[in-house]
């Protein structure tokens, strides 16, 4: 999903896709160092800041 985001946006310059790509990439890094609870509840607090 990150790379698809990625090419999206470089090819179409949405805005969106490139939200998309960071709040894939900041849930990536979280669940590296962690763990999957964590990842989603900054997931939640990130949607709630939009």
């Amino acid at each position: 999903m990150r790379d698809f985001s990625w090419t999206y946006f470089t090819l179409t310059g949405d805005v969106d896709a490139f939200l998309l790509y960071k709040q894939v990439d900041q849930v990536r890094a979280l669940n590296d160092t962690g763990g999957p609870k964590e990842a989603m509840d900054s997931l939640e607090e990130w949607e709630e800041a939009e």
